[in-house]
């Protein structure tokens, strides 16, 4: 999603391999506020990725989440993303990601790599973008009907803030990196 409005000065991250851009103060659009909240907030689990070995990506370091690893925290939000803006909010005829007990969105495959999991992220944000064109924030979701696209798009932002920090804390433990 681009951003016409510009960085907020004194608020970029030159050094990212994905591009962050602070959403507009003054924004009027709730739905374009949100979903670029959601964009920043998804540029910077990428960027926690970045220059991370497979083997730091996949390190468990948590005792008490001995799933949680950095790609399992981004392959959460994949299936996230999938679920609740795709599916749910959009309407769209996808496989839900994370079907089962326990959640195997956070399960790291053979062949999954930093680069792989960031890729397969960035892909869902284009089916969201599809799913969720020409929805406003009072439409009620295309599955169900049970929640407002607002609601939907809000939960998914605190979602990955939420998770953000979680890869805040990972990506510290695997090599020392801090900040956004």
């Amino acid at each position: 999603m681009s951003d016409p409005w510009g960085t907020v000065p004194g608020m970029s991250n030159t050094s990212s391999k994905t591009h962050r851009q602070w959403p507009a103060p003054l924004a009027s659009d709730e739905l374009r506020l949100l979903l670029d909240f959601l964009q920043f907030l998804r540029a910077t689990a990428v960027n926690k990725l970045a220059g991370l070995t497979v083997a730091q990506a996949v390190a468990t370091p948590l005792p008490a989440s001995p799933r949680m690893s950095a790609l399992g925290v981004v392959k959460h939000l994949t299936a996230v993303e999938r679920w609740w803006l795709s599916i749910e909010a959009g309407g769209a005829d996808l496989p839900s990601l994370w079907a089962g007990s326990p959640d195997p969105s956070w399960d790291i495959g053979p062949h999954d790599t930093p680069a792989s999991v960031a890729a397969a992220y960035k892909a869902e944000w284009a089916r969201v973008d599809k799913a969720l064109r020409g929805l406003s924030p009072d439409d009620r979701t295309r599955r169900r009907s049970e929640f407002t696209v607002r609601w939907v798009v809000t939960h998914v932002v605190q979602e990955t803030a939420r998770h953000v920090g979680h890869l805040d804390v990972l990506r510290e433990l695997a090599d020392g990196e801090v900040g956004e």
